[in-house]
């Protein structure tokens, strides 16, 4: 049986804004949507929990991102303290 979320589910989610996940769906890089009949869609929430999955992984191995920068300016603040 497959549990299927909608887009606010989806939203709360990932953190992401609706303008984002279909961007990343046009990209390629977030998980496509399945048709429920007439306008309305759902994502599979294993699919959605793979894609956050993914997403730790490369988070905690880029040596960049927000966790690299904010450490960097601590330093730097901290340096700057000193004189």
């Amino acid at each position: 049986m497959h549990a299927i979320l909608r887009l606010p589910d989806v939203k709360r989610s990932t953190g992401l804004s609706r303008s984002t996940i279909y961007l990343r769906i046009s990209q390629g890089t977030f998980p496509k949507p399945v048709s429920l009949g007439g306008r309305a869609v759902g994502w599979l929430e294993a699919e959605v929990q793979q894609w956050l999955q993914r997403r730790i992984e490369v988070g905690r191995t880029e040596s960049s991102g927000v966790g690299a920068t904010l450490g960097a300016r601590r330093k730097f603040h901290a340096e700057n303290l000193k004189t």
